[in-house]
């Protein structure tokens, strides 16, 4: 039996049973390692000579995560959603409820883009921003399961496309990085524009998806009580979240509780407020003139911490707890190119590739499916798009050169079949994220209303485009 089919077979496994996902891949590794023949010494080397591929990645989700702990004492992002609630209780008071919740979920999704580029905070914005905007989804009876897809988007369809920000993590470091790394054995190279390229047309699907949702699926009155919430401030991507309501009074003072908080101005000076937005383009820049997110998360954390955003002798702890935030990404990142090596080593690799090449035959198009559904399939158990690269691009180079697929399609396939269960993982930052904001009152099931819904709208649409990518690039 082939060491990689066993190897994944264990990591989809224990994945469905809920093990660690870091656990996970090591187990998976050091399986997959043994039955190849390799003794548990070298396994465990080739497991640590890959490593190193993935620390680049995890230090930079760590320092973004340090960012977005030290902009949110600012108190910018309260500021912000405070003007978002006067903004769309103005607009709901005038009986223009459609307008207002389409406006609503507009600046959700603009709000989730800019936190992967312009802000790149990625989860961390959604459970300040968006837990003080319920009562106005609740007025509006607007569905959450659609507020869930929307912001699902803005987060996942913004770093497979764009190349800054997150983005450019994904498309050039992880994906772009590993398909020229193992490509270099088989004569295969692709170039940084190639990147949005290969991804636009599984974009399209997203979008085309996220529209199905509003508008068809959840587009439906759903009512929902006004409760008092408390604001999820981490995120434990390793267990699954349990949002709990904190009701104390009746639904009458908790009503009159939420109006005096959106009454409730928040105050920021005009030096904080310059020194935030300051800190916000100087990431942007230092991040595109550099090309290092590592060096844009610093930069924006050094402005804050020298402007007196929080106090200096608590810059190590502030600096720490936005690290712990990102920590397990990280750490999935680091694993996951662990296992790759391991995967690299035991040599089964090309006896998988013959295999397949002989038992589908010049089939294209047979190929590109079953590429795509096999990732959809590994993303699911890892719970990372950028996890999975790594796991995927030792398998599927090889496959798309042995089928002629060009660099584009090849992009195309991988970076699809990679994206494919991340919007839909219970394990998922892109599905914890939303829940951590729309859950913090009890009425949104981290699997039925985030997990489901997202499972469906996109990663259906992204296995046709995908393939269709695939079949015309």
């Amino acid at each position: 039996m082939n060491a990689v089919v066993i190897a994944i077979a264990v990591m989809f496994i224990l994945s469905l049973a809920r093990v660690s996902v870091v656990l996970t891949l090591v187990i998976s590794a050091v399986v997959g390692g043994l039955v190849a023949g390799l003794s548990l010494s070298d396994t465990v080397q080739a497991f640590n000579a890959g490593l190193g591929d993935g620390a680049e990645v995890a230090l930079a989700y760590a320092v973004l995560g340090a960012f977005a702990l030290a902009l949110s004492k600012s108190g910018l992002p309260d500021l912000l959603a405070h003007k978002l609630i006067g903004l769309l209780g103005m607009e709901a008071s005038k009986k223009r409820e459609k307008k207002v919740k389409y406006l609503l979920l507009s600046i959700l999704l603009i709000a989730a883009i800019f936190s992967q580029n312009l802000i790149p905070v990625h989860i961390a914005f959604i459970p300040v921003l968006v837990p003080p905007l319920l009562q106005v989804m609740n007025h509006l009876k607007l569905d959450r399961r659609a507020a869930a897809c929307v912001l699902t988007l803005g987060l996942v369809g913004t770093y497979i496309f764009l190349p800054v920000g997150f983005g450019a993590i994904f498309l050039e470091q992880i994906l772009m990085g590993n398909i020229n790394k193992i490509g270099a054995q088989y004569g295969l190279h692709v170039e940084r524009w190639m990147m949005p390229m290969g991804m636009a047309i599984p974009v399209m699907g997203m979008v085309l998806g996220t529209l199905v949702a509003v508008f068809i699926s959840y587009r439906k009155p759903r009512h929902y009580q006004d409760r008092a919430v408390a604001r999820v401030t981490t995120i434990d991507l390793d267990k699954p979240l349990r949002a709990e309501a904190h009701v104390t009074h009746s639904l009458a003072e908790d009503a009159e509780e939420l109006k005096q908080e959106a009454q409730h101005v928040p105050y920021i000076s005009k030096k904080t407020l310059f020194m935030a937005i300051l800190a916000i383009a100087l990431t942007l820049v230092a991040q595109l003139y550099s090309g290092s997110m590592i060096l844009g998360g610093l930069v924006g954390f050094a402005v804050l911490s020298t402007a007196g955003i929080f106090k200096w002798q608590d810059a190590d702890d502030v600096f720490v707890q936005g690290m712990r935030m990102m920590a397990l990404v990280g750490f999935i990142m680091i694993s996951a190119a662990g296992f790759a090596s391991v995967m690299t080593h035991t040599g089964d690799i090309n006896q998988l590739v013959n295999g397949v090449v002989h038992l589908i035959g010049d089939n294209h198009a047979l190929a590109a499916f079953l590429m795509l559904f096999i990732g959809l399939f590994v993303t699911i158990g890892i719970g990372s798009s950028f996890s999975s690269v790594p796991v995927l691009a030792v398998i599927y180079v090889p496959l798309c050169v042995q089928f002629g697929f060009s660099p584009l399609a090849t992009i195309a396939l991988i970076g699809t079949a990679a994206a494919l269960g991340d919007a839909g993982s219970p394990a998922s930052d892109s599905t914890l994220g939303p829940t951590a904001g729309l859950g913090v009152d009890g009425q949104h099931d981290h699997i039925w209303d985030t997990v489901i819904p997202t499972f469906i709208h996109f990663n259906i649409p992204l296995l046709i485009f995908g393939w269709i990518a695939a079949m015309v690039l």
